[in-house]
């Protein structure tokens, strides 16, 4: 379990981040096209898990916007944006946003994900939610960083993510 703060308060999640140098667990999120995807789907690709509590949120709609910035510098890499945001709403915002170089992805069918990596908060407003968090596979998912961002209204560290998936590529 890993503690964080919302506003400076004390949030518990329900686990920790998987360990660097470990094989990452696989998933069933749901992508805006409703089709569930897994790892297997983003196979040969460094891959980036951009985990947000809410894409209806200013924090998560600039950790959003920034990751689509640098996607377009990225050869071989997605960006994994993970929420429990419907499907529908992250349409939505990506369309209004202009966002188009992430993948959103959604707990909609299956809640296991959050449990999984460690990142659904237990306590706090936020209960339920995922926290902020930044995961980075290489191409065999194997984690080769990890950012469990210490409080939720701050962005994560992008260069510090950005330089180990060029790092793996």
């Amino acid at each position: 379990m890993a503690t964080i703060t919302f506003k400076g308060n004390p949030v518990q999640t329900s686990g920790t981040l998987p360990a660097k140098g470990t094989k990452a667990p696989d998933f069933r999120l749901t992508g805006s096209d409703l089709k569930d995807v897994g790892l297997a789907d983003f196979a040969g690709l460094v891959k980036i898990l951009n985990i947000v509590p809410s894409l209806d949120t200013g924090v998560c709609a600039a950790s959003a916007r920034a990751f689509n910035k640098a996607a377009a510098s990225l050869g071989n890499v997605v960006i994994l944006t993970i929420s429990r945001d419907l499907p529908f709403a992250q349409k939505r915002f990506c369309e209004a946003e202009g966002i188009d170089k992430v993948v959103t992805l959604s707990e909609l069918r299956d809640r296991e994900f959050g449990k999984t990596y460690g990142v659904e908060m237990i306590t706090g407003p936020l209960a339920g939610l995922l926290s902020r968090a930044v995961v980075v596979l290489n191409k065999d998912n194997t984690v080769v960083y990890t950012q469990q961002v210490p409080e939720i209204a701050q962005e994560p560290d992008y260069e510090s993510a950005l330089l180990a998936a060029k790092k793996a590529l």
